[in-house]
């Protein structure tokens, strides 16, 4: 099964990378496959690298909805 999280773009950097949130999670990401990405956009992510920009009412859906996952896994441990 594969599993595609939705991330915010928070900074472009060099060489087809950039910088993105899921949840409280910083994470550095391949933008290879999505070309024109910028701050504030919202992408799926799979294996490290954006594969599809979503539209704001899609990811706003997301985003609440991954919450709700977090919140129901409850706190996390190490």
């Amino acid at each position: 099964m594969c599993l595609a999280v939705p991330h915010r773009i928070i900074a472009l950097r060099a060489a087809n990378r950039a910088l993105a949130l899921a949840g409280a999670v910083e994470t550095e990401i391949r933008t290879d496959l999505v070309p024109g990405l910028k701050e504030g956009d919202l992408v799926l992510v799979h294996a490290g690298f954006a594969i599809e920009r979503l539209l704001p009412e899609e990811g706003e859906e997301l985003e609440r909805l991954w919450e709700e996952v977090r919140e129901l896994a409850g706190p996390q441990t190490r």
